[in-house]
C-alpha cells in the first residue's frame, strides 16, 4: 500500500499531466475521484439544506478543477492545501452573488454578514441587543449605512407566492397568492370611459362620430367616410382636428388609447 507521501507525489504527477493535456477527460476524472468526498464535505459545511448542498457541490467541483489548472508543485506544499481555499472561495462567491432572493448591491452582501457577526458579538458582550449606533461604531460605518444594509438584507430570503401561511374556515390550504390583491381591470376601464366622456364634450358631433368609428369600432378612414357619407380626405382632416383638441385637453392621451393616427 503506497504511503501518503507516495500518494501525494502520484497525485501531483497526475495534475501536471492534466495541465499538459487539459482535454484528457479520463485523467481529469481520475483526479476528481480522489477529492469528491472533500468537495462534498466543504459544500455540506456551507449548505443550510439539501437543495442548496447540491448546488454548492457543483460549484465546489468547479473550484477543484480551477485549482487543478493553477496548482504549481514546484512552489511546495500539498495540492489539498492549495485546493481547499480555492474551493471555499468559489462556494462563498456563489453564496454571495447567487443566493439572494432579490438583487441588492454587492456592498450590502459584503457588509451584511459583518453586521450580523458584530451584532451577535455585541449581544454577548453587552448582555442585551446593541443599538444601531453601537453596531455602526463597531463595523466602522455610519448609522444610515447600517440601517440601509439591515433593510436591504431582508432580500436574502423571500416568501414564495405558493407558501402556505394558514388555513381557511374549511381547513383548506391557503397560500400567499390567495390573499395578494390583483389589479382590477374593470376600474381602469371605467376610469378611461369617464375621462373620454368629459373630453368628448369639447368635440363636434361629427368629430365624435369619426373617433368612435376609427378608434372604438376599428373602421378604416375609408369605411368611416362611407358610413358618414363624406370623403376619406374629409375624415382624415376632421380626425386630425379632433385629436388636436384632445391633445390639448388630455396631455396623457396615450393612457386612453388615442396616441396614434389611423
Amino acid at each position: 500500500m503506497p504511503t501518503k507521501s507516495q500518494q501525494r507525489t502520484e497525485i501531483q504527477k497526475m495534475i501536471v499531466d492534466y495541465q499538459n493535456n487539459p482535454d484528457d477527460e479520463h485523467l481529469q476524472t481520475m483526479i476528481i475521484s480522489n477529492y469528491e468526498r472533500l468537495v462534498g464535505a466543504l459544500a455540506a459545511k456551507f449548505a443550510k439544506n439539501s437543495d442548496v448542498r447540491e448546488d454548492l457541490y457543483q460549484v465546489g467541483m468547479m473550484g477543484l478543477i480551477a485549482a487543478m489548472k493553477r496548482f504549481d508543485p514546484s512552489v511546495g506544499g500539498s495540492f489539498e492545501s492549495f485546493a481547499i481555499p480555492t474551493i471555499i472561495g468559489e462556494i462563498k462567491r456563489y453564496i454571495r452573488d447567487k443566493t439572494w432572493s432579490v438583487h441588492v448591491p454587492r456592498r450590502v452582501k459584503e457588509l451584511s454578514p459583518k453586521i450580523r457577526k458584530t451584532t451577535e458579538r455585541l449581544t454577548r458582550e453587552l448582555q442585551r441587543s446593541p443599538r444601531i449606533d453601537e453596531i455602526a461604531d463597531a463595523v466602522g460605518e455610519s448609522e444610515e449605512v447600517v440601517l440601509e444594509t439591515l433593510e436591504m438584507a431582508q432580500g436574502y430570503h423571500t416568501l414564495s407566492v405558493d407558501s402556505k401561511i394558514d388555513g381557511d374556515a374549511e381547513g383548506s390550504a391557503v397560500t400567499l397568492l390567495d390573499i395578494v390583491g390583483k389589479p382590477e381591470q374593470g376600474y381602469e376601464h371605467v376610469h378611461k370611459k369617464l375621462i373620454l366622456r368629459e373630453a368628448f364634450r369639447f368635440l363636434t358631433q361629427r368629430e365624435r362620430d369619426i373617433l368612435t368609428c376609427t378608434y372604438f369600432e376599428n373602421l378604416s378612414q375609408k369605411e368611416t367616410g362611407e358610413r358618414l357619407g363624406i370623403s376619406q380626405m374629409h375624415v382624415s382632416r376632421l380626425q386630425r382636428n379632433a385629436l388636436c383638441k384632445l391633445r390639448n385637453i388630455l396631455p396623457h392621451k396615450e393612457e386612453i388609447g388615442l396616441s396614434s393616427h389611423k
